[in-house]
């Protein structure tokens, strides 16, 4: 059996990288699991791999009414939610402020953050009512850039700390009858996708040259994970059993980031 056994997750952004992994390992642990994902062929594929376990919806987390949707199709087919993930974001590849354009700063700050904040917001707000039913709870990815600087660029940066203050907020408006807490992953290939203000809107992260290269040396751990390795917290989190007593919590799964020695990256290479 597993930790969420009979449980249903809702997931933005579900169709591929760490969403997508998200709705593998749930089901895993026995959890039924609804989809908002802006991809069509994204949201047919989750339906044919994984069948009556998943409820995809496509639709935008940026608009109220398809995070609403998505809510109303998960509730239709599986009955309940238990757990809401605002997982879905962009990236805005490292740009830094001095290097931009400045009539392209403000449309890229409005479409990032429209992304990576307020979309999480609406997610939340319309899946509240169905969460309190449940006495359920949020997880929100953050990023080691909501802890850290040049986890990506300026703006990035800002909606991932903005995450960082949503997360402590909710957690005090929604208790004692919802938990809301946040998982920090680091660096893995996926295809999170840039901004258009900025041209980089074709661009996927798993195409960046020595992506992997410079996550392995700025991290203790020396390590690329993959998507699926940081799907263990988002379980422990989830978990009534394990988590009852948890809420305003983060967990940083970035390698060690925050660890990082003076003279060396990691301490314990000559071990």
């Amino acid at each position: 059996m597993g930790w969420l056994e009979n449980d249903v997750a809702l997931v933005s952004g579900g169709g591929s990288g760490l969403g997508r992994a998200l709705v593998e390992r749930f089901i895993q642990e026995g959890a039924r699991v609804g989809v908002i994902e802006r991809d069509a062929a994204k949201v047919k594929k989750l339906s044919d791999d994984f069948g009556d376990k998943v409820c995809a919806t496509q639709g935008d987390i940026t608009v109220y009414a398809d995070n609403e949707k998505a809510v109303q199709a998960t509730v239709a087919k599986f009955g309940k939610i238990d757990t809401f993930i605002a997982n879905a974001g962009v990236f805005d590849y490292f740009m830094k402020l001095a290097h931009t354009d400045a009539e392209k700063v403000g449309p890229a700050f409005d479409e990032l953050m429209a992304v990576n904040v307020k979309g999480g917001i609406l997610g939340v707000k319309a899946a509240l009512p169905e969460l309190l039913k449940t006495r359920g709870n949020v997880i929100f990815t953050i990023s080691n850039a909501g802890f850290y600087p040049d986890g990506g660029g300026v703006i990035y940066t800002a909606s991932k700390h903005a995450l960082v203050g949503v997360v402590k907020q909710l957690a005090y408006e929604l208790a004692p009858k919802v938990r809301v807490n946040g998982v920090a992953p680091g660096g893995m290939k996926t295809e999170l996708g840039g901004l258009k203000a900025t041209g980089t809107d074709g661009a996927k992260l798993n195409q960046l040259d020595n992506l992997e290269d410079m996550v392995k040396h700025i991290t203790p751990l020396h390590m690329m994970p993959l998507p699926s390795d940081y799907c263990g917290p988002y379980v422990l989190l989830a978990s009534r059993a394990n988590s009852s007593a948890t809420t305003g919590a983060f967990i940083n799964t970035d390698g060690g980031i925050g660890m990082r020695g003076f003279m060396t990256t990691a301490g314990g290479d000559d071990l």
